[in-house]
C-alpha cells in the first residue's frame, strides 16, 4: 500500500544536478537515484551541471540501477561539474526550462553550494514565467510547477543550516592524516610548522583541525585575533616549549584576517616566528589535496541519508512548498527552506565585513561556536593559581578504541583550568582498586589527541569484584569525582558504583561515564568515541609501504571488479550490536548485513543467496556480505560462507574475511578527536557544578540519582541521563540499548540492494526555520 501510495505521489521526475565536487557527493547521486527508482519515479542525470542542463541534448540522460553501482567509493562527481555564465542569464535559464519541459521534468535534486543552490530557487521563482515565454513559441503546451530540493555538497562547511555539509569529514581525513605525518618529522627536529587549509569564507576546516591536533593557536576569518596578537602568539609558542613540547602547530585558513580585515598569511606567521624566536619554522599549504581520496564512512553515510531524505522531500511537496535543503541537526535529517539558509550564510559575510564578529561565530550555528569555545577554553593554557581543592580521577574501563586518549587530555586539561587536581587512574577498575593512581598535569597529556588505544591502560574487570579496595582507594587518595571512559562495562561500573552506595559512603561522590567503544551500544548515547575510526577502518582502504593491504571493504570491492565475479563475506565485530556491520554496510554499498537486532532464518538466507545469484548474472561483478559476529550462535560466519559458496557454483565464487581487532587499533578519525575532546570538556564542566552543589561542612556527598550521569549524543545535543534511569532502558544479556536509532536506516540498505521491501516514512522530517542571533525568523 505504501509503494502504491509513493508511486503515485511521484507525478514529476526527479533529476540530478552537480556544482562544486566533494567527496561523498557520488553516494548522494547513488541514493537518490536509487530510492527515485525505487519509487516508480524516472531519475536521470545532468551532466556538468548547470552547463548540461543550457546545453541539453545527451548532457540529460536517463539514469539507471546499475549506473550508479561501485560510485561509493569514488571522489568527486561522476556526472561532471561546471560552472555556467549561462545559467546567469534568462536566455540560459529559459534553454534550461526547455529542455526538462521536453523530458517532463518537473523535480530537481541539486548538489552543490549556496551559489549553486541560490541559482536553482531563482529557476524555481521564474519557472511560471520561463514557461509562459515557451508557450509563446509553442515549446511548450501547458503549465506545471518545479519542485526543487538542495543537499549542500561543500567541503568547507560554509553553508548555514547544517552541522555538516557533504564532503567536510573526508577533507579533515585528508588535512589530519598530513597533520600527523608532519607532527613525527616536527617532533623529531623541534620544528615549528605552519599549516594552510581551505576556507576563504569559513574557518570550520581549520577549527576542527586545530581540536583535533591540539595545535597552539588557529587562525579563522570568522574571528580575527585581538590587536597585538602577534606578541600573543610568540609567548604561548615559547610557553609550550617551555613546557617540554618539541613542536608547535599553528592552523591557519586561506582567508584569515585581523581585526582590520588585512589578510594574515603562512608566510607573515613564518616570518614572526623565524625572527622574532628563532624557532626552526616550516609552513605547508595544502591545497586542493583536501578536495581528492576516497570520501569517509561519515560522508558515505551521510550523503545516503540526505539522499533519500531528498526524494521523499521531492514527493511530498506541494506547489505551495518552499524550494528546501536537507541538512543535518545533530544527528537528525532536517529541512529547512533554502533561501533561509542562504541569507543567514550571506549575513555571516556581512557581520565579518562590519566587524561583528561574534555575531558571525554564532550565525554560524552551535556547532560551529561549541568548536570554538572548546577550541578557547583548551588554548587557555594559564592554569588559575588559586586551586578548587577538588580531585577529580579519570580511568580507562573496557575494550580500547581509538579516540579514548583526546578524551582523557581533553578531561585533565579543563579540569586543570577549572583548578582541579587531577589524577589518572591506570588499568581501570582494577587499578582504582590497588591504588595504581597518579597526578597528572598539563604536560602528562601532550600529544595524545592522535594517539590511538589507552594511555592509561584498560580492563574489562568490574567494581563488584573490589567495591571495598575501591572505597578505601577514594579515601586514600581525597578523590571527589570520577570520569570513566569507555564501553559497556563501564555503564556497568557506574551503576555498580551508584547501587553500592547504600553500603559504602565513600562511593556517594559525582561521576559521569563517557561512551567510548567500537560496539557503540552504550545506553543513552546515540554515538559513542571510537565508533567512527572503527567503521573507516572496515570500509576504507588501508595499506602502507611494507605491508599487504588489508582486506577491508573497498578493496574487495576492488578486487571483485577487477577480476571474475566474486562475493566476500566479511565479519564485524560489535558483540550483539550490528551498529557497525548495518553502518559499514551502508557505507560500502553490501547486499546484505546480518545482525542480532534484526532475526533472521534459513528462508531470509536462501532468499539473500537466490537474490545475489540474479544479480550477478547481470552485469553486476561484486558481493558484499557483513556479518555482525554475535548475530546469530548457529548461522556462523562459515556457515553463511559455505551457503553462498554452494549456491553461487557456476556464477561467482566465495571469499570470507574476519576483520578481528583491526578494528579496535588505528589513528583516531577526526570526528572520533573532535567529539571526544568535546564530550571531554563538557564532562569536567558538569562535575564542577555538581561539586559545587554537593559540598558540604568540609566534603563532598552526592547520593542523588542525578549525580551519576552517562553523558551521550542524543538526537541533537550532549545530554546527561542518570544511570539508575537507562537501566529500564538497557538489555543487559545482550549489552545493547532496548532502543537504537539507527535501525530505521536499515530498510535504505535493502532498498539500495534492490530488495523489495516497505520503506516505513511514518516519522517525516517537518519543515523547520533558520533562527538567527536576533531571533527573528529571516
Amino acid at each position: 500500500y505504501l509503494k502504491a501510495h509513493l508511486r503515485r505521489k511521484a507525478s514529476g521526475v526527479p533529476s540530478l544536478l552537480a556544482w562544486i565536487d566533494s567527496e561523498g557527493m557520488n553516494a548522494a547521486v547513488r541514493a537518490t537515484v536509487r530510492v527515485g527508482i525505487y519509487t516508480g519515479a524516472k531519475v536521470y542525470f545532468v551532466h556538468e551541471g548547470y552547463q548540461g542542463l543550457v546545453d541539453g541534448g545527451d548532457h540529460i540522460r536517463p539514469a539507471t540501477w546499475e549506473s550508479v553501482s561501485m560510485m561509493l567509493q569514488l571522489g568527486g562527481t561522476v556526472i561532471g561539474s561546471a560552472r555556467c555564465q549561462d545559467f546567469r542569464t534568462k536566455e540560459g535559464r529559459t534553454k534550461a526550462a526547455c529542455n526538462l519541459v521536453k523530458l517532463g521534468i518537473t523535480n530537481l535534486c541539486v548538489i552543490g553550494g549556496d551559489g549553486s543552490l541560490t541559482g536553482a530557487n531563482q529557476f524555481r521563482n521564474e519557472w511560471s514565467e520561463l514557461l509562459a515565454d515557451l508557450i509563446k513559441t509553442a515549446e511548450a503546451k501547458g503549465s506545471s510547477h518545479l519542485h526543487i530540493v538542495g543537499m549542500v555538497g561543500s567541503i568547507d562547511n560554509d553553508f548555514c543550516g547544517t552541522d555538516m555539509t557533504i564532503g567536510t569529514d573526508s577533507a579533515l581525513h585528508r588535512i589530519i592524516e598530513i597533520v600527523d605525518a608532519i607532527t613525527t618529522t616536527a617532533q623529531s627536529h623541534q620544528r615549528t610548522f605552519i599549516l594552510e587549509v581551505m576556507g576563504r569564507h569559513c574557518g570550520y576546516l581549520a577549527l576542527v583541525t586545530a581540536l583535533a591536533c591540539g595545535a597552539d593557536w588557529v587562525f579563522i576569518p570568522e574571528m580575527p585575533p585581538d590587536d597585538g596578537w602577534e606578541e600573543h602568539l610568540c609567548r604561548r609558542l615559547t610557553e609550550q616549549r617551555g613546557r617540554g613540547s618539541r613542536l608547535n602547530i599553528i592552523i591557519v585558513a586561506e582567508g584569515a584576517i585581523d581585526r582590520e580585515g588585512k589578510a594574515i598569511t603562512c608566510d607573515d606567521i613564518k616570518q614572526l616566528v623565524s625572527k622574532k624566536l628563532g624557532f626552526d619554522t616550516r609552513m605547508t599549504i595544502l591545497g586542493h589535496v583536501q578536495r581528492g581520496g576516497t570520501p569517509s564512512a561519515f560522508d558515505r553515510i551521510l550523503a545516503s541519508r540526505m539522499g533519500v531524505e531528498a526524494v521523499m522531500a521531492l514527493l511530498e511537496a506541494t506547489p505551495d512548498t518552499p524550494a528546501c535543503v536537507v541538512s543535518l541537526s545533530g544527528n537528525m535529517a532536517v529541512r529547512l527552506p533554502l533561501m533561509e539558509c542562504v541569507q543567514v550564510t550571506k549575513d555571516v559575510t556581512t557581520a565579518m565585513s562590519e566587524g561583528r564578529f561574534d555575531e558571525a561565530v554564532k550565525l554560524r550555528g552551535k556547532s560551529f561556536e561549541n568548536n570554538w569555545n572548546t577550541y578557547k577554553m583548551l588554548a587557555h593554557v594559564h592554569i588559575p593559581e588559586t586551586k578548587s581543592n577538588f580531585n577529580i580521577a579519570v580511568l580507562n574501563v573496557g575494550a580500547p578504541c581509538a579516540g579514548m586518549n583526546a578524551a582523557v587530555r581533553s578531561t585533565v586539561r579543563i579540569g586543570l583550568l577549572q583548578g582541579h587536581h587531577m589524577l589518572a587512574v591506570h588499568e581501570g577498575f582494577d587499578g582504582l582498586a590497588h591504588g595504581m593512581i597518579e597526578p597528572i598535569g598539563w604536560s602528562g597529556v601532550a600529544g595524545w589527541t592522535g594517539k590511538g588505544g589507552s594511555l592509561l591502560g584498560t580492563k574489562r574487570s568490574l567494581p563488584h569484584e573490589f567495591m571495598e579496595e575501591i572505597s578505601q582507594s577514594i579515601t586514600k587518595f581525597n578523590i571527589h569525582a570520577i570520569v570513566i571512559i569507555g564501553g559497556f562495562e563501564a555503564f556497568i561500573g557506574g551503576l555498580e558504583m551508584v547501587q553500592a552506595r547504600e553500603k559504602y559512603e565513600e562511593l556517594c561522590i559525582p561521576l559521569v561515564v563517557v561512551p567510548a567503544t567500537v560496539s557503540n551500544n552504550v545506553p543513552g548515547s546515540d554515538f559513542s568515541i571510537g565508533a567512527d575510526t572503527a567503521l573507516n577502518t572496515i570500509t576504507a582502504v588501508k595499506c602502507s609501504k611494507n605491508t599487504k593491504p588489508t582486506h577491508t571493504c573497498d578493496r574487495i570491492k576492488q578486487s571483485a571488479a577487477g577480476t571474475k565475479r566474486r562475493v566476500f563475506i566479511v565479519e564485524t565485530m560489535g558483540g550483539y550490536c550490528g551498529y557497525l556491520a548495518t553502518m559499514a554496510a551502508l557505507a560500502s554499498g553490501a547486499d546484505a548485513a546480518y545482525i542480532y537486532e534484526e532475526h533472521f532464518n534459513i528462508h531470509d538466507l536462501e532468499l539473500n543467496v537466490e537474490h545475489l545469484v540474479e544479480k550477478m548474472k547481470t552485469t553486476v561483478k561484486r558481493g558484499l556480505i557483513l556479518r555482525n559476529e554475535k548475530c546469530n550462535a548457529n548461522y556462523t560466519t562459515d556457515f553463511i560462507f559455505n551457503l553462498y559458496t554452494e549456491e553461487g557454483k557456476g556464477v561467482f565464487d566465495c571469499r570470507k574475511n574476519v576483520l578481528g581487532h583491526m578494528q579496535q587499533g588505528g589513528t583516531p578519525s577526526p570526528f572520533d578527536r573532535n567529539f571526544a575532546t568535546k564530550i571531554g570538556l563538557k564532562s569536567v564542566l558538569w562535575l564542577t557544578d555538581k561539586l559545587k552543589e554537593c559540598y558540604r561542612h568540609g566534603r563532598v556527598f552526592a547520593d542523588s540519582p542525578d549525580s551519576a550521569c552517562v553523558l551521550g549524543m542524543t538526537k541533537r545535543s550532549l545530554v546527561f541521563q542518570p544511570l539508575e534511569e537507562l537501566k529500564d532502558q538497557t538489555d543487559f544479556e545482550h549489552r545493547i540499548p532496548k532502543i537504537q536509532w539507527w535501525l530505521k536506516l536499515r530498510p535504505i540498505l535493502k532498498i539500495m540492494a534492490k530488495y523489495e521491501i516497505n520503506l516505513d516514512t511514518t516519522e517525516k522530517a517537518a519543515m523547520e526555520h533558520v533562527i538567527t542571533k536576533r531571533g527573528v525568523v529571516p
